[in-house]
């Protein structure tokens, strides 16, 4: 009987043993979790990245780098908040208007992550040409479209994020993450023009070909003379009226 005994109250103890193996385990990994969150780094470089080319056009602390569309010594909405490039559209008494890159570039891959408040929409402008006799950078560059969910717009096939604003709907489907960090990758070589949602390819187009002129002539941007004709320019972060953040803008020419 106490062989039998014994034998049972080892195995218990056993069995104990390896549950509070198994319940010091699952905290080790939350705490894993928690602390690979807790020590997310942005606006910096990885050396691979280094080593591929890549460069930052976003410092993480100033808008050095940047300048509010022809007027680069206005106290303007863009700001630098908690690593972020920032759109304040609640401060009237700030100068509005779209952040621009100082450099222009042509061929080249850039990636980035933004955020939008509800209903907002925002975009960024490529092949800007920064003109004094130009009011805006829309009226110049093509746009990848930036667009909130709860967006009016948002169900229009060719106003989608991610889409060639106005002139394409998406190329795959893919939805927009309200509320929450997207990533966007654009590139471009040669004047044909890659966009990326998320992961997803969403657009596609050759600014060097002729159907080009023919799209801009089927909108309203054949009112503007020099919208869509450059295959390098400045690029460009749009402020429409609604909050939006940047992070993590990363470029690399090809």
């Amino acid at each position: 009987m106490r062989t039998k005994f014994s034998l049972l109250f080892f195995s218990l103890l056993s069995m104990m043993s390896c549950k509070q193996e198994n319940k010091k385990e699952e905290p080790q990994a939350w705490r894993t979790k928690k602390m690979a969150l807790a020590n997310e780094t942005h606006n910096q470089l990885l050396e691979v990245e280094k080593e591929q080319g890549w460069e930052l056009l976003f410092d993480g602390k100033t808008l050095n780098g940047w300048h509010l569309y022809n007027n680069p010594d206005a106290d303007s909405v863009w700001e630098v908040v908690n690593g972020e490039i920032h759109s304040d559209a609640n401060d009237e008494s700030l100068m509005a208007g779209d952040l621009l890159t100082d450099n222009a570039y042509e061929n080249y891959e850039l990636t980035l992550e933004w955020k939008i408040a509800s209903r907002g929409n925002s975009g960024i402008f490529l092949n800007v040409q920064e003109k004094p006799d130009i009011p805006t950078a829309w009226q110049t560059g093509p746009e990848y479209q930036i667009l909130d969910s709860e967006h009016m717009d948002y169900k229009l096939p060719a106003k989608r994020p991610g889409c060639l604003y106005v002139f394409a709907p998406q190329e795959n489907a893919v939805e927009m993450k309200s509320g929450e960090w997207n990533s966007t990758r654009i590139k471009q070589v040669d004047g044909k023009v890659e966009f990326y949602l998320n992961g997803v390819l969403t657009g596609e187009q050759d600014f060097n070909d002729p159907e080009w002129k023919k799209m801009i002539a089927a909108t309203h941007f054949v009112n503007y003379p020099e919208f869509g004709k450059a295959t390098q320019g400045k690029i460009a972060l749009q402020y429409w009226y609604f909050e939006t953040w940047f992070r993590d803008i990363k470029i690399r020419k090809l």
